[in-house]
């Protein structure tokens, strides 16, 4: 009876621990870039925009992976951009981080690099300094706000006579009449116009697919990827379908319709359960695929590499 006991005492201590980790989310990354010359810049990560509006210190919460594909692209459009693949949010025991990084300017030639800075623990309820703006990983980027202003300007003239002047041939009269009742009014009306908030994905297009040395969007018609919010919901729309056929058809039939990166193609195919609907849906996605030079990160959600290789030669085939 009592090594009944015992083991009913561990399993509950042992339910109890489970349930409490659950209980418990996982800590997720935090990641802010600064431009040491104060250089405005957008940052790309894993092909998705964070910021429709340029800034020269950002900070961007709630990241779940510890690696991100990093791009940066300056206001400036004489600045090259700066492309860094697996961009580390861990530190050497793969625990995540809440880390820095610096766009560091060389002295000598001016170019543009992005630098370790440092890395702390991540800290519940972190309040970033007002200098840095803060976003939310995954969240839709609020669009431009537009507000205006109406100034309205009366003045009443004092003056209560009235003149009038008369010339006829060989004639020139002048008459001035004083009248109580006549009041001179004058109203100036002035409209202001002002412009506030980021600017939406329409207004920005061009300063991602017409910079020149952005090679980033050369696939899918140099258009933009899904936003984060527009892909959660697909996915969820992915996720929600019962047979493995339905599935892969439902995610071409997104596919035919947006952009995706490189990083949202390899999280559909995490969708399917076989590995020839995943392989299916790699080929299909590959031409609206926006960043086809990081298309070799699809490669990790195979488990054979015979599917490896035969993605990379229909590719090559393209």
């Amino acid at each position: 009876m009592k090594t009944i006991a015992i083991l009913l005492s561990a399993c509950l201590f042992v339910f109890a621990s489970i349930t409490k980790s659950q209980a418990q989310p996982l800590p997720e990354a935090n990641l802010t870039i600064f431009s040491e010359a104060g250089d405005k810049f957008f940052l790309i990560l894993n092909g998705e925009r964070q910021n429709n509006e340029p800034q020269t210190n950002l900070r961007v919460e709630d990241l779940p992976q510890p690696y991100y594909n990093a791009q940066i692209i300056f206001a400036d459009k004489s600045i090259p951009s700066i492309s860094k693949n697996y961009l580390g949010l861990t530190d050497a025991n793969g625990i995540i981080q809440d880390v820095t990084y610096k766009i560091k300017k060389d002295k000598n030639n001016g170019k543009r690099t992005l630098k370790f800075f440092s890395m702390i623990p991540v800290q519940p309820n972190y309040v970033a300094p007002k200098n840095v703006v803060v976003m939310q990983y995954g969240q839709a980027i609020p669009a431009a706000t537009t507000v205006t202003q109406t100034t309205t300007t009366t003045s009443h003239g004092n003056n209560n006579n009235a003149g009038v002047n008369v010339t006829m041939p060989g004639m020139n009269v002048n008459i001035n009449v004083n009248d109580p009742g006549y009041n001179a009014n004058q109203t100036t009306t002035t409209t202001t116009t002002t412009t506030s908030g980021t600017l939406s994905h329409d207004n920005h297009q061009n300063d991602y697919t017409n910079h020149e040395s952005d090679n980033h969007y050369k696939g899918c018609r140099g258009t933009m990827s899904m936003s984060a919010n527009e892909f959660s919901n697909a996915v969820a729309t992915i996720h929600k379908q019962s047979f493995s056929d339905t599935k892969v058809s439902t995610a071409k039939a997104i596919c035919e319709s947006n952009c995706l990166s490189s990083s949202q193609i390899s999280s559909i195919c995490k969708e399917f359960s076989f590995e020839d609907a995943k392989l299916d849906f790699a080929k299909y996605a590959y031409d609206k695929c926006t960043d086809p030079k990081n298309y070799f990160n699809v490669n990790n959600v195979f488990s054979f590499s015979s599917s490896v290789e035969e993605l990379n030669e229909y590719i090559r085939g393209k």
